[in-house]
């Protein structure tokens, strides 16, 4: 039931940025930062973990949970280290996602050719 909760998660996420992209004169780039605010709102007020918690690991995949992340590596860092733990925490916390995102662009560009 987990898989079928977590599909239906994503596909919301998904069906809610394609509403919008199709009915507002939002870009791409104006959804996606909508969408990690509100993740980041969420994490605020512990919402999200709740979703998670209901929902499973897919709750993770969408961009709303990177907001998440965010604010919780943020609230970390702070905790542990001041105020200079607010920033490193954050970026802590996003570094692995960010990383494997470069180099498995960089590996796909290695077989397809971008057409102009």
């Amino acid at each position: 039931m987990t898989l079928v909760y977590s599909f239906l998660f994503c596909g919301l996420v998904c069906l809610l940025g394609q509403i919008l992209l199709d009915n507002t004169t939002l870009t791409p780039g104006h959804i996606t930062s909508i969408f990690v605010v509100i993740g980041a709102f969420l994490g605020v007020f512990n919402l999200y973990d709740k979703i998670v918690y209901l929902i499973g690991a897919g709750a993770n995949i969408p961009i709303v949970s990177f907001g998440n992340l965010l604010l919780e590596g943020a609230y970390q860092g702070y905790i542990h280290q001041g105020l200079i733990g607010l920033f490193s925490g954050m970026l802590q916390t996003v570094s692995a996602g960010v990383v494997s995102t470069i180099v498995f662009s960089f590996i796909v560009t290695l077989f397809f050719k971008a057409k102009d």
